[in-house]
């Protein structure tokens, strides 16, 4: 009681005070703040002797940035209308294919992780094991992945499909279980007391609740994954990177500028229709 009483007598905010006169009221916290903002400073410091000063920069750069921009101003137009199946709309296409299908294939892999992970649904072990898994999944980058898989597969686009659904299921698992670890438990109490059976109480309880969370997870992963897979043709994984570094190593500006272009395009439709899904989604818009 004598603890609760002393906490009371320090506690500098009492019945009917105004928000200015609690925030004027408030604990002062100036050593920790200055203490923070110090380390803060240090770690700046520490982190800017790893850069070196390079000194050998070329000094034709700003001829180059220059003709980057002029590129992306005056693309070729050839290249832009080229359909063939070499052509920038075709490698577009499978670029777009190999994340569609990858967010598909690492979603369909990333459900038993997401269940066996929930804490909620396994005991804490398992689920401690599993979420070790997933984040183990996602310490490796999306190039080493590439990497990888091309040496099993051969270079081509199903070596980006693999690697865009081992980079898909990190992410999507780890968001999985966030959304299946806050379901309400209240919901499957009230069918468990009417005497539903497990199948219905997953039917009507469980999936009702998580769908939206889910599908608004595998269109933000999508996302990622056209971003992600349009590099990939670096490492000869397919898509649109490889005449991407092409065009660049070889000065080729304009036709770096068509590319960039068509890629900015359909990355831009396809931000607007997923925006439009995920809002309808979370508040029902139109």
């Amino acid at each position: 009681m004598a603890k609760i009483i002393r906490k009371e007598k320090n506690n500098p905010y009492r019945p009917g005070m105004t928000i200015q006169e609690m925030y004027e009221a408030r604990p002062k916290a100036y050593l920790a703040v200055s203490f923070t903002l110090l380390l803060m400073v240090l770690i700046v410091g520490w982190s800017s002797t790893a850069l070196a000063d390079n000194s050998s920069t070329s000094s034709d750069g700003a001829a180059v940035i220059k003709s980057i921009f002029y590129g992306l101003v005056h693309p070729e137009l050839n290249v832009l209308f080229d359909f063939s199946r070499q052509g920038l709309p075709a490698l577009l296409l499978e670029t777009m294919c190999i994340a569609f299908l990858g967010t598909v294939v690492g979603a369909v892999l990333a459900i038993p992780f997401a269940f066996l992970g929930a804490s909620n649904v396994v005991p804490a072990p398992i689920a401690m094991i599993f979420r070790t898994v997933v984040m183990a999944i996602r310490t490796i980058p999306a190039l080493v992945y590439g990497l990888m898989f091309i040496r099993v597969t051969g270079p081509g686009p199903f070596a980006g499909l693999l690697t865009m659904s081992v980079c898909s299921i990190g992410m999507i698992s780890k968001q999985f279980i966030e959304s299946i670890e806050d379901i309400d438990k209240g919901i499957l109490e009230s069918l468990d007391a009417i005497g539903c059976n497990v199948f219905e109480k997953i039917r009507y309880g469980i999936i009702p609740q998580i769908a939206p969370d889910f599908a608004s997870t595998l269109i933000y992963r999508f996302d990622m994954n056209l971003r992600d897979s349009s590099t990939l043709g670096i490492v000869g994984a397919g898509g649109i990177g490889a005449p991407l570094i092409f065009a660049m190593s070889g000065y080729k500006w304009q036709q770096t500028g068509a590319i960039l272009l068509e890629l900015i395009i359909l990355i831009l439709i396809v931000e607007w229709i997923s925006n439009k899904i995920r809002n309808k989604l979370a508040h029902g818009e139109r």
